[in-house]
């Protein structure tokens, strides 16, 4: 049936208002949502004019624009798979992506075609476009001279819409396949969650290679149909400029401490928001707060991940509290388990599971790997640690590999990056362990300075607050921490870094 196609979902709630806007970009072009449907129904013929059939993928690494939605759009409507790499990736890392993806269409950035259509060739992808006009080779031409694919391709709730590759930080990406149901039980739930109607104007700032731009933006305000302030990056200056004109602006942590850092940044900038989202990465409660008491707003923290779409949220209407991610989404059941795969107590950490029709059917390609994340009652293991207060609410104390065991005690970085956060004069910091020949693990702190590093006393001053096992052995500045493009600290990078410390 193509309604269980998810863009007959999403289409259901526009078609009667193709004049609405829904891209409005920086260059003063405006994009209906008449001219999306147009734009992907030529997208997807010219997709299909390649010999694809439904199932096959399309793996896209492109720039941010409305044509990259329009091809993302398309492909969904055209029964096809699609699959977005975020645009840093280089030739090597894309020679596995299209080896393992085994894509029949393969849409590259023009300035990249000549290294990348030899590797594309050599993977056995049967067509090779650019996303450059007047080009070619182009995909906007086939798709100027295709018959438009009007039809919905008929799709079963189970079937695949998208593979997300994971961001791959310890060994090799593996792709997490989402369904047509995964996409729509999670936007829908979300769309309600947060309130939002067609008055809506979602501030968009995001890349779209990623759940959080791709998925929670576009996806949310599409069941809206909301106008977008659609921009190509984060631009502190263009996003307060855009701000006036917004009443959603959804973000990564990063977002909201740059907006902090402009001096003049207050009410005025917010006064026409209703909501600000936080996700991707955690906020710190300084943030938080830091925010709420220059904006006026506090911000809404959510939690989510490529394999689960988003999992828990903060509320629209009822206390965000900071540090925290809010409650189960609803239809999402989620527990706290200890290492023997019984419920911890509440208030203590564990590792977080969950179970939904947001959950992805499995690792493209890897059963193994598949089974190995799963429970015997069908449960996803997340990787994260977290803990469950008596009401619900969902605190999380780091990744599971990002737990340090020092002389047999487990210790969790977010709790001792939260005392560094809230020392004055540390922009930043976060907690590693690396090698230690006595305590198996020695704790590590690797901060960033507002301006000149802190004095050493005032830090083990902060720091006394905590266990003596807990404290930092070592405590090492740099100028900024290693980030990937959703603004997660990468603190595999830091560990290689400073394995030798001790």
């Amino acid at each position: 049936m193509s309604e269980n196609n998810f863009f007959a979902e999403l289409k259901a709630r526009f078609q009667d208002r193709p004049e609405r806007v829904f891209l409005r970009l920086p260059d003063g072009r405006i994009i209906t949502y008449g001219d999306i449907d147009h734009l992907s129904a030529a997208f997807a013929g010219a997709l299909l004019n390649t010999g694809a059939k439904a199932g096959d993928r399309v793996v896209a690494q492109i720039e941010k624009s409305p044509e990259n939605v329009a091809l993302y759009l398309g492909a969904m409507r055209a029964g096809l798979v699609y699959v977005p790499l975020n645009t840093a990736y280089t030739a090597e890392e894309i020679d596995y992506f299209l080896s393992d993806a085994a894509p029949s269409i393969f849409v590259c950035a023009p300035d990249n075609e000549d290294n990348l259509s030899a590797i594309a060739t050599k993977a056995g992808v049967k067509k090779t476009f650019t996303l450059g006009a007047n080009q070619n080779g182009s995909i906007i031409n086939a798709a100027n001279n295709a018959m438009p694919f009007d039809d919905i391709h008929p799709r079963h709730a189970d079937d695949l819409a998208v593979i997300l590759y994971t961001s791959g930080t310890t060994g090799r990406s593996k792709g997490a396949m989402l369904s047509h149901e995964n996409l729509s039980s999670n936007a829908n739930t979300l769309n309600s969650l947060w309130g939002f109607t067609s008055k809506d104007v979602l501030l968009h700032a995001l890349p779209i290679f990623h759940i959080h731009g791709l998925f929670v933006a576009l996806h949310v305000a599409m069941l809206g149909a909301c106008e977008i302030l659609f921009l190509p990056k984060f631009d502190v200056a263009e996003v307060r400029r855009y701000l006036r004109d917004a009443t959603v602006m959804m973000g990564v942590p990063t977002f909201y401490t740059r907006l902090l850092a402009e001096k003049d940044f207050g009410p005025d900038d917010a006064k026409h928001m209703r909501l600000f989202i936080s996700g991707s990465a955690p906020l710190t409660e300084e943030t938080f707060n830091g925010f709420e008491a220059r904006s006026g707003h506090k911000i809404l923290e959510r939690y989510g991940m490529s394999e689960a779409g988003m999992i828990a949220s903060n509320p629209l209407d009822g206390d965000r509290v900071a540090g925290t991610v809010g409650y189960a989404l609803d239809g999402v059941n989620l527990r706290v388990t200890d290492d023997n795969g019984l419920p911890a107590p509440i208030n203590q950490p564990g590792n977080v599971e969950v179970k939904g029709p947001n959950i992805f059917k499995g690792y493209w390609r890897n059963p193994e790997k598949t089974k190995e994340e799963f429970t015997g009652d069908g449960y996803f293991k997340t990787g994260d640690i977290g803990a469950l207060d008596e009401a619900g609410r969902l605190t999380l104390s780091g990744r599971s590999k990002d737990l340090i065991i020092a002389g047999g005690y487990n210790i969790y970085p977010k709790e001792i990056e939260a005392v560094l956060d809230a020392v004055p004069g540390v922009s930043e910091s976060t907690v590693i362990g690396v090698p230690h020949p006595d305590m198996g693990e020695g704790v590590i702190a690797v901060l960033v300075a507002e301006k000149t590093p802190v004095e050493d006393a005032t830090l083990q001053n902060a720091i006394s607050s905590l266990a003596k096992f807990k404290r930092p052995r070592k405590i090492f500045w740099i100028d900024e921490l290693p980030r990937n493009a959703m603004g997660k600290v990468q603190k595999q990078i830091l560990r290689e870094k400073y394995q030798g410390a001790f």
